[in-house]
């Protein structure tokens, strides 16, 4: 129900504070006297508005629903001539790769390569990268770096970095890897084709790296590099699968606990002990007791 007031009555009303509600084109413009003979609340003209005292109601916006994010796809093919690729190649490969959806989200890929072939005794293959590692482009960094520095130096090994590429050679040298380049932005685990898909440069890093042994820490580095292994071993937990010599790319392989884990269940340290003097075996190394 509406009144019908004629505009002067409708600036009476206004005057006395009082409003009433009418469409924006009913009412008179502000600059025209109320009076005037050609307005009319049954014939409003097209230019008519509201008043600046009673500005329009306007309907209240809701804030957009962010859309959800596509399922990830392939978006490119994996490079070509991986096998044949030297250190500056292949860390460019890598640091460009689109091939699975694990690239999908990230920073930077974490990969520490040398400029030049560099032979190293060990190689160790840890997990997909974290949020530190990631944010660094360094594999094994902070509490878990230090802790895998400690437990190489227990059994004579160092870590390669550019720093210790200079000078005097350590007695054996350990490059460290991922099993994936990309930290996961989707946060679930990698499927085994992303995982083979990555595996074509770790094989390339094998081939350089020339390792005496492969030092595997952590349930996707199982994974793959027991590969080869039948399905039915290969299956088996982590625990299970310690104490064993496998091999991958014809390297021997010793499957261990990833340093996050021995941060949290330190009784579990005694066993990686183990699995390290066994890999230093392996290696050609001899090692007495601690």
């Amino acid at each position: 129900m509406s009144l019908a007031l004629d505009p002067r009555q409708r600036a009476m009303l206004l005057e006395m504070g009082v409003h009433v509600w009418q469409p924006p084109t009913a009412m008179a413009p502000e600059s025209q006297p109320p009076d005037t003979a050609s307005a009319s609340p049954h014939t409003p003209k097209a230019n008519d508005a509201m008043p600046s005292s009673t500005p329009p109601a306007r309907p209240v916006a809701k804030a957009p629903v962010p859309p959800r994010p596509p399922s990830p796809t392939l978006v490119s093919e994996l490079t070509q001539d991986i096998s044949s690729m030297d250190w500056p190649a292949l860390t460019e490969a890598i640091d460009h790769c689109q091939a699975c959806a694990m690239c999908l989200g990230r920073r930077a890929p974490s990969l520490a390569a040398p400029p030049l072939v560099t032979p190293c005794d060990w190689l160790v293959v840890g997990d997909p990268p974290d949020e530190a590692q990631e944010r660094v482009g360094q594999p094994f960094v902070d509490e878990t770096g230090l802790l895998l520095d400690n437990m190489l130096r227990a059994v004579a090994v160092q870590r390669w970095n550019h720093e210790t590429s200079s000078g005097a050679v350590p007695a054996s040298r350990a490059y460290l890897t991922h099993v994936l380049k990309c930290r996961p932005a989707l946060m679930r685990a990698p499927s085994a084709a992303e995982l083979g898909t990555c595996a074509h440069f770790l094989r390339r890093e094998i081939a350089l790296i020339q390792p005496k042994v492969i030092l595997a820490m952590g349930r996707f580095a199982m994974q793959l590099l027991l590969s080869e292994t039948p399905p039915e071993q290969a299956r088996l937990p982590l625990g299970k699968l310690r104490g064993q010599v496998w091999r991958f790319a014809d390297v021997p392989v010793v499957v261990t606990y990833p340093p996050a884990y021995l941060l949290r269940n330190g009784p579990d340290k005694a066993r990686a002990w183990a699995d390290l003097c066994l890999a230093r075996t392996v290696a050609g190394g001899s090692l007495a007791s601690p």
